[in-house]
């Protein structure tokens, strides 16, 4: 499941197969090492309904992150966004209409019609 690096904070995050795939394809395409790069997971002020998502492939993690192991893939997660990612599952989807991450959290009370904010 997930363990984290810091023990007075934890967060669960999940992963689907399809996410885990496609986050190790991005890992591998930059230009960091596999030991210790990972993926940042990150809730922002923005977007039409108060906060939206963040990802992006980093080297390593910042001294007061939250590092979430799932499988092969480490997640760095600040204190700030962990308290609005508890229990959330990422997964990717490809379809006719695109493909991208998606966000399945509890959190969420609501969310904006395109798609990528929400509100908590």
């Amino acid at each position: 499941m997930t363990t984290a690096q810091r023990p007075e904070m934890t967060v669960d995050i999940n992963l689907t197969d399809g996410a885990v795939a496609q986050v190790k394809k991005f890992i591998s395409a930059e230009d960091v090492s596999v030991e210790t790069a990972g993926l940042r997971v990150s809730v922002l002020p923005g977007g039409c309904a108060g906060f939206k998502y963040g990802l992006n492939i980093e080297e390593h993690p910042l001294d007061d992150d939250i590092v979430v192991h799932h499988d092969s893939i480490k997640l760095f997660v600040d204190a700030f966004s962990a308290q609005y990612l508890e229990g959330t599952t990422i997964d990717f989807v490809s379809n006719v209409n695109g493909s991208g991450f998606t966000f399945n959290n509890p959190s969420s009370s609501g969310g904006c019609g395109c798609g990528s904010s929400f509100s908590a």
